[in-house]
């Protein structure tokens, strides 16, 4: 007999773009197959590689889709915040999960078991559709991302790289937009292809121009309009 499903868990799924339109039932059935795991700053959810026995969906923290390249660096294509699905695709393809997820902060991750979410897709094609939107969301901003590397100066790209994340999960406050959580200065560097020790440098600079503030490990926008200005390469 299955278990009944957590009533959190059932609210959960329901305020996700890709389950919530679902009928009641299924919502009540994917959250009684559901399980909730606690993973640790940089501990993995999964290894690109790994069989994809799961879809992935962030319920608390912040979890970075990262590629590994032959030189051993790792290339991270995406960071993902509270309600946003992972490991989709390849749990629907029937293949192994293309690049590797990692918490950059503690974090809930709910997963969803393959064999569950695969006869539910055939059940409710609309779950495809809401995949395909995010992941045309998040090819777009790979994207501009990979023309950025190519063309944009490096504070350009920290500076694009900053106001995407601010217009996705920014908080408006007295001192400007904050970012919900702690971004490290190595996150931002892989984000935006540049290094670490370069990008201490320029937020640096930014904080003693009052263009970002650093409170409590957490980074706030003072100044958007003149950010903006520099991710389009117009350096003052």
């Amino acid at each position: 007999m299955s278990r009944p499903p957590a009533a959190h868990l059932v609210e959960f799924l329901r305020t996700t773009p890709v389950f919530g339109a679902l009928p009641a039932r299924e919502i009540q059935s994917l959250a009684a197959s559901a399980l909730e795991e606690d993973r640790r700053a940089r501990e993995y959810v999964f290894m690109e590689g790994d069989p994809a026995a799961w879809l992935c969906i962030v319920r608390s923290g912040h979890v970075r889709i990262v590629r590994h390249s032959r030189t051993g660096k790792d290339v991270v294509l995406e960071l993902l915040g509270p309600g946003e699905v992972f490991g989709g695709v390849a749990v629907i393809e029937r293949r192994p999960y293309p690049a590797s997820a990692q918490a950059t902060e503690a974090s809930v991750v709910v997963k969803l078991p393959a064999e569950v979410v695969a006869p539910l897709v055939d059940r409710h094609p609309s779950v495809i559709r809401e995949m395909a939107l995010t992941m045309g969301r998040r090819l777009r901003a790979a994207h501009d991302a990979v023309k950025a590397l190519a063309v944009e100066p490096v504070e350009a790209r920290l500076a694009a790289t900053l106001l995407r994340l601010a217009r996705r999960e920014g908080v408006k406050g007295r001192r400007g937009l904050e970012l919900p959580f702690h971004l490290t200065r190595q996150s931002l560097a892989d984000m935006s292809g540049t290094t670490v020790e370069t990008t201490i440098r320029v937020v640096s600079r930014w904080l003693r121009e009052d263009l970002v503030e650093d409170a409590d490990d957490r980074l706030i926008l003072r100044d958007v309009d003149e950010l903006r200005r520099r991710a389009e390469g117009e350096a003052t």
